[in-house]
């Protein structure tokens, strides 16, 4: 059965963390996108991840309509990652 665009990426606020992700797995669209940020094709990333290359694409797709926000979600967890570091070496 073919499965529409629109129903790949789903939302749902209680799977993780209620940010998008791919229908049928736990993969988020901000991991495919990390993955694509760091230079990774869509054909390198289905040869990472037991995704494909249909599922890769729209999730490039609907990352490039929603860059904005899901870029901000990543950016403010690293932000928060980078404080983290900093309390842990702190109180070392």
């Amino acid at each position: 059965m073919a499965m529409a665009l629109d129903q790949m990426v789903i939302q749902e606020p209680t799977l993780r963390g209620g940010r998008p992700i791919i229908a049928g797995t736990g993969t988020t669209v901000r991991t495919i996108a990390e993955l694509y940020n760091l230079g990774l094709a869509a054909e390198d990333i289905a040869g990472e991840l037991p995704l494909s290359l249909a599922q890769i694409y729209a999730t490039l797709a609907y990352y490039h309509l929603n860059s904005t926000e899901i870029d901000a979600d990543i950016a403010a967890d690293s932000e928060e990652n980078l404080k983290q570091a900093a309390y842990n070496t702190a109180s070392v």
